[in-house]
């Protein structure tokens, strides 16, 4: 014969402060929504831009068939040995970078001194320096790019000695950079706060002991 089970739902605040663990649990297993790194993507799209890197970019089927150009940015994470970003592109002198990235970003720091970098290695080289940055082997950090620096003088001078190094150390801190950048936000999206946002925007309901109901 059918039974009829009654029972008692709660919504998250109703929850004692165990059974939130368990439900914040819960959730924090379901992980960010997807593609939850799109607006540090972005971010880093105009930061590229602003310091002379056109990055390159890869297609991408849509759901409805067709293809869009995803830019080329990788990372892998968190907390494993080997993790970081990288990047593909192109990196030409860009002129006014250090002015405009104060302008974009005028509390941070490393940023700026990346653009100062790159703007005082291009100087010595009568900006001249472009580089080809390009994303090797399977794992994803600063370290898995090579950086091909070239200078492009109508009498043939050949970079500073300098240039290669300078160039190279100021992308690899942009990777660092970008990882930084993303571990932030999936801890924002992770944290107690944000889960429990989560939790109460959806209307779960819970059973007394913080297991998800329906």
């Amino acid at each position: 014969m059918p039974e009829v089970i009654c029972t008692t739902v709660y919504q998250f605040p109703e929850l004692s402060d165990v059974a939130k663990d368990k439900a914040r649990g819960w959730y924090r297993e379901l992980g960010p929504h997807d593609d939850w790194w799109d607006a540090v993507y972005e971010d880093f799209e105009r930061i590229c831009e602003i310091l002379g890197i056109r990055l390159k970019t890869t297609p991408v089927r849509l759901m409805g068939g067709g293809t869009r150009q995803k830019p080329c940015i990788w990372f892998s994470g968190f907390w494993s040995q080997g993790d970081g970003a990288c990047l593909d592109g192109y990196l030409s002198h860009a002129k006014g970078a250090a002015a405009r990235i104060r302008d974009y970003a005028p509390q941070d720091a490393t940023l700026q001194s990346i653009a100062d970098r790159l703007q005082a290695i291009q100087r010595r080289n009568f900006y001249q320096l472009a580089a080809e940055i390009s994303h090797r082997g399977r794992y994803c950090h600063e370290y898995t790019m090579s950086v091909d620096v070239t200078r492009d003088s109508p009498t043939w001078q050949p970079p500073t000695e300098d240039a290669e190094e300078a160039v190279i150390e100021a992308i690899r801190d942009l990777a660092r950079w970008l990882y930084c950048q993303l571990l932030a936000e999936y801890d924002h999206l992770t944290s107690d706060e944000a889960i429990e946002e989560g939790i109460i925007v959806n209307e779960y309901n819970f059973t007394e002991g913080g297991r998800r109901f329906g």
